[in-house]
Order: structure tokens, then C-alpha cells, then sequence
């Protein structure tokens, strides 16, 4: 294979190598011992030598090099692994190389037009791998070209796809194509002698939409913050919008907060995302998003199959989902049928006798002495192969882990023992007392000790037991566990409220953290060893929280109940210290200890965490406003009456905000909140939103009417303070961050609902919401929320510079602009810059010494001199020492010797320059010229680097003036809709502040 020019200053490096063909320019060499028939000591020495090198740094045994007549230096510009590889690059040579280079002059002209045009064969190859990914390789081969013909992007800004359009400018329609790549979307059009081009960064795009255009034909429109541009006239509208939100979320999520938002490990590597892995990463999020599975799950098999459903006793049709450890079938209608089957629950799976009335069927039995049966598999052995080779390795991957804990059960003390010391004020008999209760594991849930103290339930045991024996009905008619169907039946059962004493087992099955916890055996018991007795944030807010989540509850004004809640949740922030912990997670752990045992109930956070509400309770609570945005959309889709009467919905949707995070328990009477909670492990999110779509339709009047958002709070807090359930016979518990006596407005009517009313009227009346909607939904509305905390995070930035510099407050965000694009450029093109890694780790330690506003955008040292060269007031062209000067004002800046650069200090900096005094730029000056600046390192080559691709930067310095020549023959690395943006002619090669 061709590979990028390498040095190679001995040709013949203590005789590894034997030339076996050669002329002036070129060598093909064979490695020592390779190939030789006679036991030569060399070549066994050489041999061996190869042999006991890892696999990465082993040398393949052909090679071809390229020598200057008269040099002492080569350069390697081919391998192989065989000789017929490398003969065929050696045909090349001289076929089309050799008699060309003899009639150059220079022969130092003579490397460079080599390395050029094996550098050239290697881009076309890679082109070619692209290509052949595709579905009609030589169309994009030919798009792939022209895209990089036409807007001048670095070779590494990987396209992914390309579609024909039309943009609109005002009411004129321009025919040509729209080019989606990792970073842009780039559109290109010639038509009538006129060239329209530009390109729009996905980190600018703050909206995406899908509107009619006047000719009632409809299409998408792409917001940012300069301008809207419109694209209709798609083959496939729908296919095209998805890849463009898919595109546009993964680069913001990637860019703007690649800590805080879980992204698949195949989407971390923008080199590897093609068109059809954005395909299968939308299917697995929506498969993910179904069945609630773990995030680390990946999708293997799609098929269409039936599965033989007793209870309605037919074959009901679906589809088949393969992941590493679930086998998960959904019918057709979405939640009419769902089965969850763990292979760690399967004992075989085989394919038996295919006839007419079952084609193709294949049997999973269970340990349990259950089987299913499915039929209509497409391409069956195939399947059903694959399935068995992960059973197997599951299988003995469970007898090594079971071996295992054997060994070790016999070293264990019987009883588990925790230490977690706490400086109290008891006395010696109080203190063991306290400590015993701390460090004890409850193994029953604390309502069954609690259970009698709690209000309103002495006199509904009978509804109670109706509802234990309609369950009993259901288990024998539907099954028990995980792999239980799921059908209407059981939506019907869940919205009156699971019984108590069921209620723990069913969240663990219908959440299916039940695996888990089976497959983590003895997992909580470490982590609360090692979690107990350390100090940090999270244990301090933790300690602050105890005492008020449920207050009211007698578990949790019971030291019994605050030692168990401080064990999970503070298990939990060891777990994953990325979320550490966040309020409202007292509220839904002290909620799940009561109804599931204290081992369960950290599983079942570990579900409602990590699983069903993705990204809620990371840093900035990113998952619970997308979900808000997505509800206000909702509320504009599904009550138009009602958007209609209150165009500004934020105040509605911002409501919903506590109902999501605390599911409804800080706003609902306890016993009817614990029902929504019972909704929400069977339909996950959408249990959320349908509910509070019924709320908001059932105070539609009252809100419309309105006239303040105060009064719409009111409105809507009076009427959930008012929602009971069949199992209160007294008044209802006050909600935690509720107080009943505190509403005075006697003008708020008051409506006693039922909540298994109101439950059931959100499933008949927007029951039709499905999974896939909302996961459409998010990725949209993701955009819009990580736009709207960067353009926080920015202007915080600046209040906070702002009185520190005399730099104009616009050209201060023009200089912040820049300085986060030159952050962007080591991330689009490759992460080899050492801020990367540097900020990596500064997350990952949370460097305390720095606010979030210091650690958001930080510059390395060639980052920091591209900048350097582009803002600095003398021309760089003309000053030989402008690198060596760049480097000391690096090394001044970087006061805590960090190797990044804060905007903070480089606004600093370039005030110094720019709008100081004059005997401050001297000032300066001469401190570049001692130490610290000055170092004894700076004869070092690597601090004379050049910066990152700057010999091929796509963006420039001046900015434009309004009116361009061209119009839209220009873009931006900020999309700045003067239609100048990045130059794409060949004679601009740097920056621009828009």
C-alpha cells in the first residue's frame, strides 16, 4: 500500500534490509530472512526480531523507497506484505513516474513531485474506500470530488452524503446540491453563468424546521444566529431532514459539551460516520429508547418475524431486535405487544421443523421452563447462528463470574459491614446505636415497617386486593418477570395503580432493572464500601437533602429511613461521578426505598438515571430542557385552542420542568404521584408528556383566560394540589415543596380529580404519541438548547472580561468568536491538538480552580499562534522573529503552566496591545524578553512548530463589507450571512471575525 513519505536517513540500517531492485530514484527492498531458504545467522537474528514485536510495531517485509542521487536521505513511500503488492506499486513507478523525473534539473524538485503525487494516490484511495460504502460508489466518488473542488475544505472534512435542492433567495429558487459533511452543510449552484456557494458550520445552526413555501411545497429550514436559508425540492424530504438533525446534534454535542451529553463511542470518531451508520445509530436509539436498555447496548439483527402471543392465542407480527444481551420484539402498532427477553434468562435457542402453517420457526426456551415460539424469520440459520455464538459466550462469561464468587463466598463475613463515620454529638451507647443503623443494609422496603403510619390507607384493603387478584389474573394469562408480554391489558392495569405489595417487583420488571441487579451480584455491597467514609461536593449536598425529601413520610422522619437514602444515593454519586448528585434525586430514591428493597432501589435509580430520562441530571440538567422544549412543541401541536389564546408557551413548558425531574411527586398528593411514577416504568417518557398535555387540556379554559404567568402557576398548581387517588380516604399528603395553607387566591376554582381518571384520558387522548416522535423530537430540540447555553456561556464570558479590558463590547465578541472557531478548527480536523487532552482532563479532574466559564474554551500553544499571527498589529510576513515572540507571549499567559490559554487572559492580552497606554506595550514587550517568557527551552523544535493546518485554513481575518461581489460566493466559520464567510477561492487562507 502506498503510504505518507517517510524519512529515512540510513538506507540500510544495520543490514535489515536487501535491496533486491533499484535505479536512480527508487529501491524495493526485502526485509532480512524474509523469504530465504538457508539459515543465514542475520536473517535469524532479523526474524526473531520481527517475530517477538507487538503486532502495531512490526514492519511489513516489502518496501519501496524513494533516494535523491547525491543524499543521504530516503523516503519509504510503499509497502507490502507480499511481493506481487509491492511489484505492482513498482510497475507503477516506472510506468508512469520514472521517465518524467529525469528531466528535472533540481533533484530536491524531484522529492517534493514524488511525495506530492503518492500523497494524491492516497487520497484517492481513501476516497475510494468512502466511495465503496456508498450505495452507488462512483456518483459519490464524483460529489466527493467536487465538494472538495468546490469549497476547499481540509481533505480530513469527511463528507458524509449529498443531495439535489433548491435554495431560495427571497422568492428566486436556485437549483444545485446540497453537500453534508462531519462539520458543514455546504451548498453549491451554477447556473446561467452565475456560481452560488457557502457553507454553514453546524456548530452555528440554532433550529432546524420543516415549513410550506408559497408554492405549497414544503421544506427545511435551517436557522442560525445571522440568518435562515431554505432548501426544498427533495427526492425524500423526511431522509434528509433526519441526517441533517442527526449531523447537526452529533457536531454540537461533540463540540459544545462533549462532557456532559452521552455520545456513542462510533460518534466520538467523526472519521468513521457514514451515512449508513447514522441510519443504524437512529434505529438503535429509538430500539434503546423502546426498551429502555442500557446505553451500552448494540444493535445487532432487525427482523420481521411473528411471535406466538397465548393470550390472544394467534401469531402476532413485529419486528425482532438483537442486542449483546436482550432479544426485543415490538408489533407493528407501537405498544399493542412488547416482549423483553435477557439472554441471560435463555437457556437455548433452535431452530425447528419449518412447515406451512409455521415457516421458518424458531423456539427460545427459558430457565424458567417457558418457551416462545417465532416464525416468518427471514434468513433464519444465519440468525439464529449468531445468537447462539453470544448466548454461549454469555453463558460461560456467567459460570467464570459464578465460579468465581464461590470461591470468594467462603472468605465473606456473613453479614455485610460497612464503615461510615459521621462527627456527631451522641453519646457512646447513642453513637453505636446511629452507627448500626447507618451501616445496616435494609433487605425489606421501608413501607412494609412504615406502612401503617402512612394516612389514607387503612380502609382501602379491599380496593387493594382487587387489584392483587387482577394482577394474578394477568401473570397467569400473560406471564411473569422481565419477559412478560406488555399489552393494553397491562397499561389498563398499571393506570389504576399497582398494588403496594407488588409494586416493588413490578418497577424492577417493567424497568427491567431486575437483570441488572442480577447480573451485578454483590455490586452494591462493594460500592457502599468504598463510597462510605469519603468527603466531597456531592456527599455535602447529599447530607443537606436528607432530611427534606418526603418530610411528611414517617420512613423518612425515621433514622432508619435517612441512612438508607444517604447509602443509595451517595452509592450512586461513586457510581458515576459524572452525574454525581442533583436534587430531585432524593425525592425519586426516597420514593423507590419505600416500595422496593434498598439493593432494588438503587438499581432502580440506576434505571431512571442512566436509562429512561438520558442526560437529566447531568451537569447542566441538558436532557430535562430538551424535554421541556419538546413539550411546548407538543402543547402547540396537540392544543392549537390553547396555543392560540397564549402565544408565549415558555412559562407553561417551564412548569413542566419539576414535573419531569421529580416525576410529578413534588407537585401530585403522594399516593396519586406514586401512580404517574407506576406509568412511567411501563411508558417511560411518554407517560410524562401525555399527562401533562391532560393536565394543561383540562385548565385550558382557566389558562386562556389568563393574564399573567403567575396566575397560570396558580391555576395549575391548585388543581394537581387537588388530584387524589381511589386509595385516599383522608386528605392528601402535602406534596414536599408544597404547602396546601399557603394558596390564599379563593378566585382559583377548585377541582377534585381522580388520577386514574386523568391517567387514563391522557392515554385515549394522546395515547397516539409514540417513541419515535419523541426521539425525532429531541434531536431537534436538542440543538436549540445547547445554542441557548452557549450563547449564555457567552455572554457571561464577556460581563466577566468586559470591565476588565477597554476593548469595545462588540469587537470583545467579535475576539470571542474568534478565539472559540480557532478552539473548534483541533476539533474538526483531528484531535491531535494537546488542548483536547488538556481539557479532557481538566473535566474529568473538575478542575476546581477554574469556573466553568475558564475551563469552556481554552488554546494551546499553536493555536495560540495562529491567533498571534492574525491579530497581532505588525505584519508577520516581514518579521523574521515572529515565532519565537509568539511563543514567550504563550509562555507569559500560561501563568499556571497548564499549556492552555484562557479567554479571560487572551482578551487580557490583546487589550494590552491594542488599547493600553503606550508605556504598557513596552512594558510588555520587554517582558517577553526575560523569564518567565524567556525560557531555556526555546531553542526546542517543537515550540517552533506550525500551528495546526495552518497551510490549509479555510477561513480570513478582515472583515467583509456588507455587500460582496458574488453575493453567496463566500461562508463562514461562524455562518455569517453577509454571504462571507470561508473564502473558498485559493488566494485567502485565514481567519474572519464576523
Amino acid at each position: 500500500m502506498w503510504l505518507n513519505p517517510e524519512e529515512v536517513l540510513l538506507k540500510n540500517a544495520l543490514k535489515l534490509w536487501v535491496t533486491e531492485r533499484s535505479n536512480d530514484f527508487f529501491l524495493l527492498q526485502r526485509r532480512r530472512g524474509h523469504g530465504e531458504s538457508t539459515g543465514r545467522i542475520t536473517g535469524l537474528l532479523v526474524g526473531a526480531l520481527d517475530t517477538v514485536l507487538d503486532s502495531n510495531a512490526r514492519v511489513t517485509p516489502f518496501r519501496i523507497l524513494l533516494q535523491v542521487p547525491g543524499s543521504q536521505v530516503s523516503w519509504v513511500i510503499a509497502s507490502g506484505a507480499a511481493r506481487e503488492e509491492v511489484n505492482k506499486h513498482w510497475d507503477w513507478l516506472l510506468r508512469n513516474l520514472l521517465h518524467s523525473l529525469s528531466v528535472f534539473e533540481n533533484k530536491e524538485d524531484v522529492a517534493s513531485f514524488v511525495r506530492g503525487k503518492v500523497k494524491g494516490l492516497i487520497a484517492e484511495e481513501v476516497r475510494g474506500r468512502q466511495a465503496a460504502q456508498e450505495e452507488e460508489p462512483e456518483k459519490f466518488r464524483e460529489a466527493l470530488q467536487k465538494f472538495e473542488l468546490h469549497f476547499g475544505l481540509p481533505s480530513s472534512e469527511k463528507l458524509v452524503t449529498y443531495y439535489s435542492c433548491c435554495c431560495w433567495k427571497g422568492r428566486v429558487p436556485r437549483q444545485g446540491f446540497l453537500y453534508l459533511s462531519i462539520n458543514h452543510m455546504a451548498f453549491y449552484s451554477f447556473l446561467l453563468g452565475k456560481e452560488v456557494k457557502f457553507v454553514v458550520p453546524w456548530a452555528e445552526v440554532t433550529g432546524l424546521e420543516r415549513v410550506s413555501t408559497g408554492l405549497m411545497t414544503e421544506a427545511i429550514l435551517v436557522r442560525t444566529r445571522q440568518r435562515q436559508r431554505e432548501f426544498s425540492m427533495f427526492l425524500n424530504l423526511d431522509e434528509v431532514f433526519g441526517v441533517v438533525g442527526q449531523l447537526a446534534d452529533i457536531a454540537l454535542r461533540r463540540l459544545l459539551d462533549s462532557e456532559g451529553l452521552e455520545l456513542d463511542r462510533v460518534l466520538q470518531q467523526p472519521a468513521r460516520i457514514t451515512k449508513r451508520i447514522l441510519e443504524e445509530q437512529a434505529l438503535r436509539e429509538y430500539v434503546l429508547a423502546l426498551f429502555r436498555l442500557p446505553r451500552g447496548e448494540r444493535l445487532h439483527e432487525v427482523a420481521s418475524c411473528s411471535v406466538w402471543t397465548p393470550h390472544s392465542r394467534c401469531h402476532t407480527s413485529g419486528t425482532l431486535y438483537t442486542a449483546d444481551n436482550y432479544l426485543c420484539f415490538s408489533s407493528r402498532e407501537e405498544g399493542n405487544c412488547i416482549l423483553l427477553i435477557p439472554l441471560a434468562e435463555v437457556l437455548s435457542i433452535e431452530k425447528a421443523e419449518s412447515t406451512t402453517l409455521l415457516p421458518h420457526p424458531v423456539i427460545v426456551s427459558l430457565r424458567t421452563k417457558k418457551a416462545f415460539q417465532l416464525i416468518e424469520l427471514q434468513d433464519r440459520d444465519e440468525l439464529v447462528e449468531s445468537l447462539n455464538s453470544r448466548l454461549r459466550a454469555l453463558q460461560w462469561k456467567q459460570s467464570m463470574f459464578r465460579s468465581k464468587k464461590d470461591s470468594r463466598r467462603s472468605l465473606r463475613s456473613p453479614t455485610p459491614y460497612y464503615t461510615f463515620y459521621y462527627d456527631t454529638g451522641y453519646s457512646d451507647e447513642e453513637e453505636i446505636e446511629e452507627q448500626v443503623l447507618r451501616n445496616t443494609v435494609n433487605s425489606e422496603a421501608l413501607m412494609t415497617a412504615f406502612h401503617q403510619n402512612q394516612p389514607g390507607t387503612n380502609g382501602n384493603k379491599s380496593m387493594e386486593q382487587v387489584k392483587e387478584r387482577l394482577w394474578a389474573d394477568h401473570f397467569a394469562e400473560f406471564g411473569r418477570g422481565v419477559h412478560m408480554f406488555r399489552t393494553e391489558k397491562t397499561q389498563r392495569l398499571v393506570a389504576m395503580g399497582i398494588p403496594e405489595s407488588l409494586r416493588g417487583e413490578l418497577w424492577m420488571t417493567l424497568s427491567d432493572a431486575s437483570s441488572e441487579l442480577e447480573s451485578h451480584q454483590g455490586y452494591y455491597t462493594g460500592l457502599v464500601k468504598k463510597s462510605m467514609g469519603q468527603s466531597s461536593l456531592a456527599t455535602e449536598e447529599i447530607e443537606r437533602d436528607l432530611h427534606r425529601s418526603l418530610p411528611d413520610h414517617p420512613a423518612f422522619q425515621n433514622p432508619t429511613g435517612i441512612a438508607a437514602l444517604r447509602r443509595v444515593l451517595t452509592a450512586y454519586a461513586h457510581r458515576n461521578p459524572k452525574i454525581g448528585y442533583c436534587q430531585s434525586m432524593n425525592i425519586l430514591a426516597s420514593v423507590l426505598l419505600l416500595y422496593a428493597k434498598e439493593e432494588e432501589a438503587f438499581w432502580l435509580l440506576v434505571a431512571v438515571c442512566e436509562r429512561m430520562l438520558p442526560d437529566y441530571f447531568n451537569r447542566r440538567v441538558i436532557g430535562a430542557q430538551v424535554d421541556k422544549s419538546v413539550f411546548e412543541e407538543l402543547i402547540r401541536e396537540r392544543l392549537p385552542e390553547l396555543a392560540e389564546h397564549v402565544p408565549d408557551l415558555s412559562s407553561l413548558s417551564s412548569v413542566s420542568l419539576s414535573w419531569f425531574l421529580t416525576l410529578f411527586l413534588s407537585v401530585l398528593p403522594f399516593l396519586s404521584a406514586v401512580c404517574v411514577v407506576d406509568c412511567f416504568f411501563f411508558h417511560g417518557i411518554k407517560a410524562n408528556f401525555q399527562l401533562g398535555l391532560a393536565v394543561l387540556e383540562a385548565n385550558a379554559a382557566q389558562l386562556s383566560a389568563c393574564t399573567d404567568d403567575g396566575q397560570a402557576i396558580m391555576i395549575l398548581t391548585g388543581f394537581l394540589e387537588q388530584v387524589g387517588s381511589e386509595a385516599q380516604s383522608s386528605p392528601p399528603l402535602s406534596p414536599p415543596a408544597a404547602d396546601e395553607s399557603s394558596r390564599s387566591d379563593s378566585d382559583v376554582p377548585v377541582v377534585h380529580a381522580n388520577i386514574t381518571d386523568l391517567i387514563n384520558e391522557s392515554y385515549e387522548k394522546f395515547g397516539d404519541l409514540t417513541v419515535r416522535q419523541i426521539e425525532r423530537l429531541r434531536c431537534r430540540h436538542r440543538i436549540r438548547v445547547l445554542q441557548a447555553h452557549e450563547d449564555t456561556t457567552k455572554e457571561n464570558a464577556l460581563r466577566l472580561v468586559t470591565p476588565e479590558v477597554s476593548i469595545p463590547s462588540e469587537n470583545l465578541a467579535d475576539v470571542y468568536d474568534l478565539f472559540k472557531t480557532e478552539h473548534f478548527i483541533s476539533l474538526y480536523w483531528g484531535d491531535s491538538s494537546s488542548a483536547a487532552a488538556a481539557e479532557a482532563a481538566a473535566w474529568s479532574h473538575m478542575d476546581s480552580g477554574r469556573s466553568y466559564l475558564e475551563r469552556q474554551y481554552r488554546l494551546d500553544r499553536p493555536q495560540f499562534k495562529s491567533l498571534y499571527g492574525l491579530l497581532v498589529p505588525w505584519p508577520g510576513d516581514s518579521n523574521q522573529h515572529m515565532d519565537t515572540v509568539a511563543n514567550r507571549a504563550f509562555t507569559l499567559l500560561d501563568q499556571d503552566q497548564d499549556n492552555l490559554v484562557t479567554f479571560r487572559e487572551f482578551a487580557g492580552w490583546l487589550d494590552t496591545l491594542y488599547c493600553e497606554e503606550l508605556n504598557e506595550r513596552v512594558r510588555l514587550l520587554y517582558r517577553l524578553h526575560i523569564p518567565p517568557a524567556l525560557t531555556e527551552s526555546e531553542d526546542d523544535p517543537s515550540l517552533t512548530k506550525s500551528p495546526l493546518l495552518s497551510t490549509n485554513r479555510p477561513l480570513f481575518v478582515n472583515k467583509a463589507p456588507a455587500d460582496q461581489a458574488g453575493g453567496d460566493q463566500g461562508v463562514s466559520a461562524t455562518e455569517s450571512d453577509s454571504d462571507a464567510a470561508i473564502d473558498l477561492s485559493a488566494q485567502h487562507k485565514s481567519l474572519h471575525v464576523m
